[in-house]
């Protein structure tokens, strides 16, 4: 796969589509859900719920914790994620901006 350009977009663009990326995959869509059910797990709880490889899950893990849209700590020797409001506000006020503009829409004006 190429690179992508990503030059001459504004910085709000370029982290929406770094988030937008990270949750792009069924894995890290199901482990948000389940963080959002279970606000404060240990990714053992994680590997128990979906039907992937403790590696596995790590590494989806990893990818949306480099993004943001988890925090995680080591406790003991387990490691505890949450989800990072801050971020997934980021995403919520982006897709808001666009039902907005697509419910004002006039169906007559548009294909």
């Amino acid at each position: 796969m190429g690179i992508s350009k990503v030059e001459g977009f504004k910085e709000e663009t370029l982290r929406l589509a770094e988030l937008f990326k990270a949750i792009g995959h069924p894995a890290r869509m199901s482990i948000i859900e389940y963080m959002i059910k279970n606000p404060s797990c240990i990714c053992n709880d994680i590997v128990e719920e979906l039907p992937l490889a403790q590696s596995t899950i790590s590494k989806h893990l990893s990818e949306l914790k480099a993004v943001g849209i988890i925090k995680g700590e080591v406790s003991g020797s387990s490691l505890c994620y949450c989800i990072n409001p801050d971020v997934l506000n980021e995403i919520a006020v982006f897709v808001s901006g666009v039902v907005i503009a697509t419910q004002q829409c006039n169906t007559d004006d548009c294909c």
